[in-house]
């Protein structure tokens, strides 16, 4: 293939609005191991400065009734995200069920137009070999 020639992904790559590539990025990022522990890591320092460091004068003391807001704020907007996530990839695989069927289609046509010279071609050698044989 040629440096000039893309693959379907990169043309569809290539063809995302800035808000479909940020929906992916966010998407991979909030699913992936290293959000989760940096999410457990933050929870865990929030806890321990609320709790230990500043035991008297703690911003949001036991039970941490702002850290659960701040939680129930990050879900709804999480839900939100996963849905225009899922949305995506339905339309990717839409699209890409829509090039398969293209591919296939042409390379039915291909086929059959192979089938038929193979006809021809079989054909010919027939007539040769009777206008070979005394």
């Amino acid at each position: 293939m040629s440096p000039q020639q893309k693959t379907w992904h990169e043309k569809h790559k290539a063809s995302l609005s800035k808000g479909q590539r940020a929906a992916d990025i966010m998407r991979n990022g909030m699913g992936s191991w290293p959000f989760v522990a940096s999410f457990i890591g933050f929870m865990l320092i929030w806890a321990a400065i609320n709790t230990v460091a500043l035991a008297a004068n703690a911003w949001d003391p036991y039970p941490y009734i702002l850290l659960n807001l701040l939680l129930s704020m990050l879900a709804g907007l999480q839900g939100a995200i996963l849905l225009i996530a899922a949305k995506r990839q339905d339309a990717i695989a839409a699209a890409m069920a829509q090039h398969d069927y293209d591919t296939n289609v042409e390379a039915k046509k291909e086929i059959e137009l192979l089938i038929s010279m193979n006809r021809v071609q079989l054909e010919i050698l027939q007539e040769l070999r009777k206008a070979a044989t005394p």
